[in-house]
């Protein structure tokens, strides 16, 4: 019993210490974040994007890029844009472009895995957005596309704003409704990465390597290489952990570092984090706006860019001899709170965190932004709510354990 209640202990402890590790990055990212979105207009994007050329393609990935933020308002806004007229190639670009090559998800990885990963990330995102580019090209699912715009239907809805950026830099509307952005993409993520931190102290203290030795082949932190077909298991299981856990990429981050200290491959890791669009509720959000048909070959087109991309990543980076060590990643030996530019920086992007929510709940209490999102199970959402509740509760009891029992 004394055991359960030390390793309890030291799976709340480090579930807290890596979130105060990335609590600055955090705050950062989804600041930046709802400065674009506010600041950046998106009108007529979809009609630079309305063929499959390699423009439209470039400019999908650059608008992605400008317009990062959670996973749930990039699949809205993904929809609009392929309503309205977009190309599905430049639509999926998007897409991609707007959940992976993200300024807080580059920082999270940063601090938990190193620039490897950093590079993996960025220049993953890019393969990925290419790798799909040719598998639509090489298929050409002509008649699941135009069945796909029946379902959506048409659009009238034009939300174009014409303020002079000048102009909405010096707003306070504009500078309120940016503090309510902010807000609500800690609203869109809080119970993913509540859920992924907990799981992460969880697996940290419970979980043996021999249960990851066992689940990705031929792994371990003594193995120096990896065979083509271990290294494609790798890839393979990667993603399907993701899709089990169905947390988004942020609450994954943690998880990914502890596999890779387990001894998975840089390529299972990157599959691993990369898997943030074929989790459940992306397939039933996209079979809500397309049909399942095309639920399913978003799924398939992904899917197997991930692997492609996972792979070419791994064995460029051996070319070059540019593979991260695992003795290099080894977030559970961290002394997590003690007073150094962490510390500071969490400060200080708390209270800029606290700026932001002035703005947007005091002085712009009169201000209403209202930003789409792609349609949510209210069933997962509840079961989601009530396991952050009780990771909450474990955390608690967990540190009462370990700074008291």
């Amino acid at each position: 019993m004394s055991d359960f209640l030390s390793q309890w202990g030291e799976a709340a402890y480090t579930s807290v210490g890596f979130f105060w590790m990335a609590l600055w990055a955090f705050i950062l990212g989804y600041a930046v974040s709802g400065m674009i979105q506010i600041f950046v207009t998106q009108s007529r994007m979809q009609k630079t994007m309305g063929d499959g050329s390699a423009k439209s393609v470039f400019l999908g990935s650059f608008f992605g890029f400008i317009s990062s933020s959670c996973s749930f308002s990039a699949l809205a806004t993904t929809k609009s844009l392929f309503q309205k007229g977009a190309s599905f190639v430049s639509s999926i670009a998007f897409l991609l472009a707007s959940t992976n090559l993200v300024i807080e998800l580059g920082i999270i990885i940063s601090i938990f895995l190193g620039w490897q990963f950093v590079v993996g990330e960025y220049v993953g995102g890019i393969i990925l957005i290419l790798c799909s580019w040719l598998l639509i090209k090489l298929i050409n699912p002509s008649s699941l596309i135009e069945k796909a715009r029946k379902n959506l239907g048409t659009s009238d809805d034009d939300n174009r704003d014409s303020t002079p950026f000048s102009d909405k830099i010096k707003s306070t509307e504009s500078w309120a409704k940016v503090g309510q952005q902010y807000a609500m993409e800690w609203k869109m993520v809080w119970k993913d990465v509540t859920v992924g931190f907990t799981i992460a102290g969880i697996i940290s203290a419970f979980v043996p390597d021999i249960f990851f030795e066992a689940l990705f082949i031929n792994s371990g932190k003594e193995v120096d290489s990896y065979s083509f077909l271990s290294l494609f298991q790798h890839v393979i299981i990667g993603p399907i952990a993701a899709f089990v856990t169905f947390i988004g990429s942020m609450g994954n981050i943690p998880l990914a570092a502890l596999l890779f200290g387990k001894g998975v491959s840089f390529a299972g890791v990157i599959a691993f984090i990369f898997s943030d669009l074929v989790v459940f509720p992306v397939l039933r959000i996209n079979a809500k706006y397309y049909g399942w048909k095309m639920s399913f070959f978003i799924l398939f087109l992904l899917f197997s860019s991930l692997i492609g991309t996972s792979l070419f990543l791994h064995y460029g980076l051996e070319v070059f001899g540019m593979l991260p060590d695992i003795s290099s990643v080894n977030i559970t030996e961290k002394e997590h709170f003690q007073v150094d530019y962490t510390f500071w920086l969490n400060i200080t992007f708390l209270m800029i965190s606290g700026i932001l929510i002035h703005y947007g709940f005091v002085k712009g209490k009169d201000v209403h932004h209202h930003k789409e999102m792609a349609p949510k199970s209210p069933m997962m959402e509840r079961v989601l709510k009530w396991i952050a509740v009780a990771c909450y509760v474990w955390l608690a009891i967990g540190i009462i354990i370990k700074l008291f029992v």
